[in-house]
């Protein structure tokens, strides 16, 4: 499994062993603001669980339950964040949609640009029908990135998401083939 994908800002590569040191790098610099929603990014994160992350995403990938990219810059190959498909549903074809880019690199829109490259393969590539994106009603950026992205919003789902251990009201997003312009 080695797939890229790129558009002129942002180059979507499936992790590398190569790659535990920068995850543990970008994911440290991002605790205080990726970590409030994604738990796994946690005060005291040790380069140990990057390296458990990278080693555990082949097998993820052959099993068809998590399909988990890096993203990078184009112009340098600098690891921006991470995006990928989980809750993957073989039955109905449909996958939730995740991603974060670490804090020096927030609000420039590679969130967005990475979101609909994934989209796009995961239609053409894995044939899905729907792709979901969930975040925390307060997580304005992420609501942010899923609407950039063109997806439509299609309610707050009540106690949707964990976030360690609580339960958040969540705005749930889809998108499917025809938002990309894709038939």
């Amino acid at each position: 499994m080695n797939v890229v994908l790129a558009d002129s800002r942002v180059c979507l590569r499936t992790w590398e062993t190569a790659d535990v040191d920068a995850l543990f790098e970008a994911a440290s610099e991002s605790i205080a603001d990726v970590g409030r929603w994604l738990p796994w990014c946690h005060p005291g994160y040790q380069r140990d669980e990057s390296a458990e992350f990278i080693r555990t995403r082949g097998e993820a990938w052959q099993q068809e339950q998590e399909y988990s990219f890096k993203i990078t810059d184009v112009a340098g190959g600098h690891l921006l964040g991470g995006c990928g498909l989980n809750q993957v549903d073989r039955q109905h074809n449909r996958a939730n949609l995740g991603y974060w880019i670490r804090t020096s690199r927030s609000r420039q829109g590679l969130a967005t640009a990475a979101t609909r490259l994934l989209a796009r393969w995961a239609f053409e590539s894995l044939a899905l029908a729907r792709i979901e994106i969930t975040a925390s009603v307060d997580n304005h950026a992420s609501r942010r990135v899923a609407e950039k992205a063109g997806a439509t919003f299609e309610c707050i789902a009540r106690r949707r998401v964990r976030i360690g251990e609580l339960y958040h009201d969540a705005a749930c997003y889809s998108l499917i083939r025809a938002d990309l312009g894709l038939c």
